[in-house]
């Protein structure tokens, strides 16, 4: 110890490990230990030198006692005196170590250290005004200790106590405010309440709250002075209170309040707020202006800290009651002051200007108040009782300015938290500020009132009305036009007017765009329209007239800056140009001399003239006005001006123009860019850091160097990269200095921050100089620790993850690195423990392996209670980016420190219930965005597997808004002394405060992304047996599902609050949650889904969002609500549908209420909003139902049309015109003018923009609905019945068929505009109801004569469907898609049938003509974007290639393609075969040449695909995709083209080379073997070489060893042979018959042993059967006798029958059945066949007779066996 000189840092450590040491190891040393400490304190060695080992035994005792307390109770008295001993000889380190060593001791020893505590006390009181602020620290801190203990600090010392406390705040910096405020709160609230303990022990007498608060208040108001000095010297002093000690003793009641607790305040809040707003009305507190804002701020800072955050909900709409009583008393007296006229009032005056600085305090607390209670604050409006508004508003009246200011925020927090209120406000201050147009108050308050509630608006999603904004035009014309009228009033009405023009422009350009032409005239009149008007302006007018003139001039300067911030759209050139002219007159215009002839009190509002110009010259693009080119900054002279004026700047002694000049040499290095530009100004500061020795430019000059590295940046700057850092390296070693190590720290952190890779051959000397400073600097100068820990951030992050090597350089720097940030770690300041947790979280960032979360994550935790709000953020910050990677580790770790504190509460909720809490209390919004990650990131990692720990967190949260109320009215009944003794610590672990609205939405949002993350989790989340057997298997298994009951509780709290955005979260997580759950089944009730017993619940939670005064977008949500959950099927009886239906039925009575209905409080879009939101949402349950849609005369009863039916009349005359509405707000910008000028049957003109919004959400399913409306109600539904019809004169038959096709043109145009462009963001279900929407339309034979009268408008409709598959790829889009493909081709083919037919009956002669009907004409050829086969086949192709790429001869060449065949899913199934089927019904759309055209690449993609898809699968299921090519070839092949002459021989060449290809799958083979024989001319088949082929295929069947096979096999030759045409017929019979009797003949041997080989024997046997039938008579007998015998030898003999397989019974029986029914139908054949053979006779006889008897033994038990009737193939019943 003695030999090292340990520095700060180092001390401490060694303290704390020796005393870790003796706490854990064998104590009997330490005696010894602590003898050789106190020798080494007492010793009398006074050297500099020796210092630091003094140090460390002073803390090395103190680390002692604290570790190990009263086992070292005997000998505290010796080191005690030691201690203070030494305390008197030490110089200001030593002194702030000790006192930090006897704090240790204190906390040690506890009350043991009784007989110490005066002789500490009196010792370290008088080093409370210490001149170094690090020992006034250290005092308080030991002082605060101390107290816990020493009851005489809070009873006879209380005043002194106080005193020196105020003492202490004199000239003190932050660190000392905040320990002296922390000693001096914490005094007064034991005084008052003191610790359990301690009064146990001795007899107290216990402040009273008067005296505590009278003696804080003597500091606020007298300060330091106080009420030592006599009344005489009081006067003499005279002066202000020092602002420091007024700051500290602000503080200090903070800190009174929050040690006394929420309910303490809750229980006194009215004593208390007379008593804070006492003090402000105080005239000491208000002696000058400035004073008295400061004072403002203060009070403001006290009600801010304590009502707004220990305070729940309840209890502070109880607060603003309180304020609000008090506003209303301020005002009665000051009401009687302004009436009283007669003057008996003499302190009148003073009165009135005291009450000001109340009525801001109070305002603003009550503005505040309610707008954090946002929409929960509404009981405190209704109540008539509080009259808020009305006391609110009387304070607009107010005569001091202040105060009306005050009330107009109040009234504008009001409106934002309230939107409902904003409108109703608004009128009314029009209406008083018309009624009161001569009162002047009236006049500037009523406009401050409406100003600041149209500043609010933006705040307001639903806005207000668009005429409010005409009439405030209105009104501030009228002000300003009669300002001159009446001098009284001029002033008030000049700035009235233009401030209320300023708040429009607010409201952005969709308002501001109608009045922007007056706007730009009243601009250009306030100012002087020349330079002569100008100079001719100064000789005229008075003082008075001058002040109008010039606050004139402010107002519309900031009337126009708002105008550029708020409306940049409408800043066209030529705005820009009208409104320079003024500027340049602001510019020009010199007021100087106008102050100097009218006097000093023209100063201010010139000032706000200069003031407003440079604002909006900031903010205009600055080409508008700069004269020069930026590169330059100018001639010459410009720049030396520059320099000099900014060169000059750097050694001025005041530190805020020193930074200034830093910055802007630092940009006029950026602007001039040139190299020698920059090589002189560094050098000037270079040889100025080698010369001067004053800290001034020693500091300015090393800033400068910072600066310019940091804007002219690393490349720039690169030569003079070393000198810069040489010079601030030796710089900062200057320890005489703190000051110029600051500054020269923080430069050189610029630097490395802006040199990025360049600085890092400089990493190693910076890094070892920063440590060096860091173990050696005293942690006193918290600046220059501040310093260092950004230059080590900065170096950090230049090394970056170079840091995850392991090289010997590399790891010496990282461990360097984390050696510094441990240091910065262990110091007392918050912003140093900040820098070092930022270095933590880069080190993290570029090194994770070598940060030990495990100590890290602890502190982080205990940095979230700090009561520093830049370390609470770094922490939560460093939390959020560890959780994002770690977040399992995080929570365990937290978790581990919250078990070793014993601390219950936090571990129960860990981290996540801490964070949870934060949120209710933080309102920095950087704070919360970050703890709102956080908990993301952890929610995303575990909420899955700690499903119920979530939803508990949740839960808890969303259920306080109900539950805290009973807990309250207990604590009110006791009496008090049960209070005096419970409020000790024990009650600050209890959460404060009840969770508040804006937490609860976030636990809202939580649980429906804990619904998400479950499903992309476990289908067992959503299915409920699967997770009863999961949770059986093992009790942890925690699944959604069996959560439901409480995700219904959670989201009908969420839905039923007093929070809009709760409602809305609420709304949103039962939407989800319907989703979600709406198919899953009750086990216990098939056919009943889990979520059938919550239907009261979901009503319930609808309900409240249909009434009157529910905002539009809460209802619009409500509806989609409803509408999903109708359309969830959940509830089938008709009868409890009723309860949500009826709410839906009722807002379709407001959509018809039309747009001008009076009650407007929200933006007109708003309405337009709810209103397309209900007939979406009526849409999508008339979607949800389209398959009943089409037959509504047979309608099932409990359909849910029958709910839909009653208001379709009204419904869809609604719809379409909604559409209507949205086909013409989607028309290019440049159709604008062709716009209804009236707006449209939803939406206004003015609001147009948002309403496209609410139209684009909602236009998909309402074009859906009116088409499958007009499908089923026939095109003429707008008419009359069919009756009608028919006797309609024809020019009236005419007019409907253009409205039908104005319907269809409308209709096509309006999807397909969509089709061609929807935007990525587009839900999928926009597009599919639109294509849904298509097909039902196409459905009508009225839209398809029209598609295929005008082929181009199919051909445009198919490119769009192409281009809308190349970005939209989900299966179910391509689906609909070729959905609608198959409705246009049916609709040409239709269409071409009835042309071919009607030209038939004109001309049965010319059948040619008839048959060029057709795409390809004569020639076959077909032109690509005119023809729609084309179009189509490019579509079909394109579908195919996507889901068989090898069908595409690119992708079949390329090295990378795999021959295997992938297995399609079941979708791709699906849409392969749909876009087959429409393949085939291409050619009919063709001429004869046309189809030559096509068919060779049709039929090539049909035998593709069967290829591809005919393999054979496990259940012997056809695939869609080859019944379909089945279909196909089937259709192809009969088609009428092969009659003409022309194409006859292409044609027959066409269908061989197709059979030919078609080698495939067997059965699938065969198939198609048999449909080409079946459907084609034998002239075709009939080759030679192809029948052969053919005949080989089928042999190869037969004798395939798989039964399938062979059954479909005797199938299809069934269908051959039984053909018409016998010469087609013939030799496949000779061929395969002998070979089919060969078969059936072996079966006697080999028995069939399953269904299939049953199946295969019976199916020959039909064969068989049908060639005897076919046979002429003369062969019958030959015949026969190949089959009886046969089939004999299937029967089975007696003994055989009982031991035989059931298959093989079924197969005699099969044979004993078609013998028996054989004999009857040739019995003479038959009589022969057996005559020849008795063996077969006596067989078959024996058979009957068996089969007789086990018939009737049947008969008396059971009725007889079904045959087994042959199971017939399936495609046989599709294809012939």
């Amino acid at each position: 110890v003695e030999i090292s000189s340990p520095g700060p840092p180092t001390r401490k450590l060694l303290a704390k490990n020796l005393a870790a040491l003796y706490s854990i190891g064998d104590t009997f040393t330490v005696f010894q230990t602590l003898d050789k400490c106190n020798d080494i304190i007492k010793n009398k060695d006074d050297t500099a030198a020796y210092l630091p080992t003094k140090l460390a035994a002073v803390a090395c005792v103190g680390a002692f006692y604290e570790k190990m307390g009263r086992m070292l109770g005997s000998s505290f008295p010796e080191t005690v005196n030691n201690l203070l001993k030494s305390l008197k000889s030490a110089e200001s380190q030593g002194r702030s170590e000790i006192l930090m060593s006897l704090q240790k001791v204190l906390n040690g020893l506890g009350g043991a250290a009784a007989s110490c505590h005066r002789d500490i006390y009196k010792n370290a009181r008088s080093l409370l005004t210490d001149r170094s602020m690090a020992v006034r620290c250290a005092v308080a801190k030991c002082l605060l200790e101390l107290q816990n203990e020493a009851v005489f600090m809070w009873t006879a010392e209380l005043e002194n106590v106080a005193t020196l406390c105020f003492k202490a705040l004199e000239n003190s910096n932050y660190g000392v405010r905040v320990a002296v405020s922390k000693l001096l709160g914490t005094v007064m609230a034991t005084a008052l309440i003191p610790k359990q303990a301690t009064v146990m022990r001795q007899n107290v007498k216990r402040a009273t709250l008067e005296e505590v608060l009278e003696l804080m208040a003597t500091g606020f108001l007298r300060g330091g002075s106080g009420f030592l000095k006599s009344g005489g010297e009081m006067l003499k002093v005279g002066g202000s209170v020092n602002r420091e000690v007024r700051v500290g003793v602000t503080q200090a009641y903070v800190v009174f309040v929050t040690t006394l607790g929420g309910q303490w305040l809750e229980r006194n809040f009215a004593t208390f707020l007379s008593h804070v707003l006492d003090l402000v009305s105080h005239p000491r507190a208000t002696q000058t202006h400035v004073e008295a804002v400061y004072s403002r701020r203060c009070v403001s800072f006290i009600l801010r800290a304590t009502v707004g955050s220990l305070l729940g909900e309840k209890a502070q709409i109880a607060a603003a009651k309180d304020i609000c009583q008090a506003i209303g008393k301020q005002m009665k007296a000051v009401e009687a002051v302004v009436n009283d006229t007669n003057g008996e009032n003499k302190s009148g005056a003073a009165d009135v200007a005291a009450s000001q600085h109340v009525m801001v305090c109070a305002l603003q607390e009550l503005g505040s108040l309610v707008q954090s209670l946002n929409a929960t604050a509404s009981p405190l409006i209704q109540e008539p009782s509080i009259g808020l508004l009305e006391t609110v508003t009387s304070v607009l009246l107010h005569p001091s300015m202040a105060a009306r200011l005050a009330a107009a925020w109040c009234l504008r927090c009001v409106a934002v938290a309230l939107p409902f209120q904003l409108t109703p406000f608004l009128d009314r201050c029009a209406e008083r500020l018309n009624n009161l147009k001569t009162s002047p108050e009236a006049v500037s308050g009523y406009s401050f009132a409406m100003a600041a509630l149209l500043g609010g608006v933006h705040q307001c999603p639903l806005g207000i009305p668009h005429a409010k904004g005409k009439m405030v035009v209105s009104i501030a014309e009228d002000l300003l036009r009669t300002a001159a009228q009446n001098s009284r009033l001029s002033l008030q009405r000049t700035q009235a007017g233009w401030l209320l023009l300023g708040a429009l422009m607010t409201l952005g350009p969709s308002v501001v765009r109608y009045h922007l032409p007056k706007m730009l005239l009243l601009w250009r009149n306030v100012f002087p329209r020349s330079l002569k008007e100008l100079e001719a302006e100064k000789a005229r007018g008075d003082s008075f007239t001058w002040q109008v003139t010039l606050e004139g001039r402010a107002g519309a300067l900031c009337a126009m800056r708002s105008f550029v911030a708020h409306c940049p759209e409408l800043l066209t050139e030529d705005v820009i140009r009208k409104l320079m002219t003024p500027i340049e007159c602001a510019m020009t215009m010199i007021i100087p001399s106008v102050i100097k002839a009218h006097g000093a009190h023209l100063k201010a509002s010139a000032a706000m003239v200069r003031l407003r110009l440079y604002d909006i010259l900031a903010l205009l693009p600055p080409k508008t006005y700069e004269a020069e080119n930026k590169s330059t900054l100018g001639p010459e002279e410009v720049r030396k001006s520059a320099l000099t004026l900014v060169m000059g700047a750097l050694d001025n002694p005041n530190p805020i123009l020193r930074c200034a000049a830093g910055e802007a040499l630092g940009r006029m290095a950026q602007v001039v860019g040139e190299a020698t530009f920059i090589a002189r100004m560094a050098q000037f500061s270079f040889d100025k850091l080698k010369s001067a020795r004053d800290v001034v430019s020693r500091t300015g000059h090393s800033l400068a160097l910072g600066c310019l590295h940091r804007y002219v940046g690393g490349i720039g700057s690169g030569q003079h990269l070393k000198t810069s850092v040489s010079i601030l390296l030796a710089l900062a070693q200057d320890g005489t200095s703190p000051e110029v190590q600051t500054w020269s720290l923080h430069s050189l952190a610029l630097i490395v921050d802006s040199s990025g890779p360049m600085y890092r051959g400089y990493v190693e000397p910076t890094l070892s100089l920063v440590l060096t400073l860091l173990l050696t600097v005293p942690p006193s100068h918290t600046e220059v620790h501040q310093c260092l820990g950004r230059c080590l951030g900065a170096i950090i992050t230049t090394v970056g993850p170079e840091l995850q090597g392991n090289g010997a350089t590399i790891s010496t720097i990282r461990s360097s690195c984390l050696v510094g940030c441990a240091i910065t770690q262990d110091h007392s300041d918050s912003l140093v423990q900040a820098a070092a947790i930022s270095c933590l979280q880069q080190l993290h960032m570029f090194a994770p392996r070598h940060v030990n979360l495990s100590s890290l994550v602890p502190s982080l935790c205990v940095h979230l209670c700090s009561s520093h709000l830049l370390l609470r953020r770094a922490a939560v910050a460093c939390l959020r980016q560890l959780a994002q990677r770690e977040a399992a580790e995080v929570c365990e770790y937290a978790m581990s420190l919250a078990k070793n504190a014993g601390d219950k509460e936090n571990s129960e909720t860990g981290l996540e219930g801490v964070l949870f809490g934060m949120l209710d209390r933080e309102t920095d919004r950087k704070l919360c965005s970050d703890i709102h990650d956080t908990l993301g990131h952890m929610l995303s990692s575990l909420a899955v597997e700690k499903l119920s720990h979530w939803l508990m967190l949740c839960k808890d949260v969303l259920a306080a808004s109900s539950g805290k109320d009973e807990e309250s009215e207990k604590k009110d009944e006791m009496d008090d002394d049960t209070m005096f003794t419970t409020l000790g610590e024990e009650d600050k672990s209890k959460p404060s405060v009840a969770p508040r609205w804006a937490t609860r939405v976030f636990a809202a949002d939580c649980l429906c992304r804990i619904i998400m993350l479950c499903e992309n989790a476990n289908k067992a989340h959503f299915d409920l047996a699967m997770a009863r057997s999961a949770k059986l298997r093992n009790p942890k298994n925690d699944l959604l599902v069996l959560h439901l009951s409480d995700l219904i509780r959670m989201a009908f709290m969420a839905a039923t609050d007093h929070s809009n955005q709760l409602r809305m979260a609420g709304l949103q997580a039962l939407e989800d949650i319907i989703k979600k759950f709406a198919s899953v089944p009750e086990p216990e009730f098939p056919g009943h889904v889990i979520l059938e017993q919550y239907q009261a619940n979901v009503g319930a939670a609808l309900r409240p969002a249909f009434s009157q005064d529910t905002p539009s977008d809460i209802t619009a949500k409500a509806c989609q609500v409803c509408s999903t959950w109708i359309g969830s099927e959940v509830v089938s009886d008709l009868n409890d549908l009723r309860r949500v239906h009826n709410l839906l039925v009722s807002s379709l009575d407001k959509v018809q209420a039309g747009k001008g209905s009076s009650s407007q409080l929200y933006r007109e879009s708003a309405t337009t909003m709810e209103k397309l939101a209900v007939l979406k949402a009526w849409a999508e349950n008339t979607d949800d139902d389209d398959e009943d849609f089409g037959t509504v005369d047979e309608l099932p009863p409990d359909s849910l049309i029958t709910l839909v039916q009653p208001e379709l009349p009204i419904l869809s005359r609604l719809w379409l015109a909604a559409l209507k509405d949205y086909a013409l707000l989607t028309l290019p910008a440049e159709f604008a003018s062709q716009l209804p000028p009236d707006g449209g049957a939803f939406y206004t003109p003015e609001t147009i923009d948002t309403a496209r919004l609410h139209y684009r959400n909602s236009w998909a399913p309402i074009l859906h609905a009116v088409a499958l409306w007009l499908n089923s109600a026939g095109f003429n539904a707008s008419e009359s019945p069919e009756e009608a019809a028919a006797a309609m004169p024809n020019s009236q038959k005419r007019a409907s068929s253009i409205i039908n096709e104005i319907f269809v043109c409308f209709f096509s145009g309006v999807s397909i505009q969509f089709l061609c462009s929807p935007r990525p963001e587009e839900p999928v279900e926009h597009v599919t109801s639109c294509l849904q929407a298509l097909h039902t339309l196409l459905d009508s034979p009225c839209a398809r004569i029209h598609i295929a009268e005008d082929q181009l408008l199919g051909v445009e409709l198919l490119s769009v469907l192409h281009r809308l598959l190349l970005t939209w790829d989900p299966p179910s889009v391509q689906l609909l898609v070729t959905g609608v493909v198959q409705q246009i081709v049916r609709a040409a083919q239709d269409y071409l049938q009835e042309k071919r037919n009607t030209l038939n009956e004109d001309d049965i002669k010319e059948k040619e003509t008839c048959l060029v009907l057709g795409e390809g004409g004569e020639t076959g050829g077909l032109v690509p974007g005119k023809s729609l086969v084309f179009a189509a086949m490019e579509l079909l192709m394109f579908i195919l290639v996507r889901h068989m790429p090898h069908l595409s001869p690119k992708m079949s060449d390329s090295p990378s393609h795999v021959s295997a065949k992938p297995q399609l899913s079941e979708e791709s199934a699906r849409l392969v075969a749909a876009t087959v089927t429409i393949l085939s019904d291409l050619p009919s759309l063709c001429s004869p040449a046309g189809c030559m055209t096509i068919l060779p690449t049709i039929l090539f993609l049909i035998t593709r695909v069967l290829k591809e898809t005919a393999v054979k699968s496990v259940d012997n299921q056809v695939s869609p995709p080859v019944s379909a090519t089945l279909q196909a070839i089937k259709t192809i092949v009969t088609l009428p083209m092969a009659k003409t002459e022309e194409t006859h021989k292409q044609w027959t060449s066409l269908i061989r080379s197709t059979l030919a290809s078609s080698i495939l799958d067997e059965v699938s083979m065969l198939t198609a073997i048999a449909l080409f024989l079946w459907s084609a001319s034998t002239e075709i088949i009939g080759v030679q070489s192809l029948q052969n082929g053919c005949i080989n295929r089928f042999k190869n069947a037969l004798n395939s060893c798989d039964p399938w096979v062979q059954a479909k096999c005797y199938q299809l030759l069934l269908s051959v042979f039984q053909h018409t045409n016998r010469a087609l017929s013939t030799p496949y019979i000779h061929s395969l018959a002998p070979i089919m009797v060969e078969k059936l003949k072996a079966v006697e041997g080999n028995r069939p042993n399953s269904n299939t080989e049953l199946l295969a024997v019976q199916e020959g046997i039909k064969v068989l059967e049908t060639l005897v039938a076919l046979g002429e008579e003369q062969n019958r007998v030959q015949l026969l006798a190949l089959l009886v015998p046969t089939l004999i030898s299937y029967l089975l003999n007696e003994n055989a029958f009982a031991s035989a397989s059931t298959i093989s019974k079924d197969l005699h029986e099969f044979a004993l059945q078609n013998l028996m029914h054989i004999g009857p139908l040739y019995p003479h054949a038959f009589k022969t066949v057996m005559g020849a053979a008795p063996e077969l006779k006596i067989r078959l006889e024996t058979a009957v007779r068996a089969s007789q008897a086990s018939k009737a033994k049947a008969a008396a038990r059971q009725p007889p066996p079904t045959i087994h009737s042959v199971p017939t193939i399936k495609l046989k019943t599709s294809f012939f």
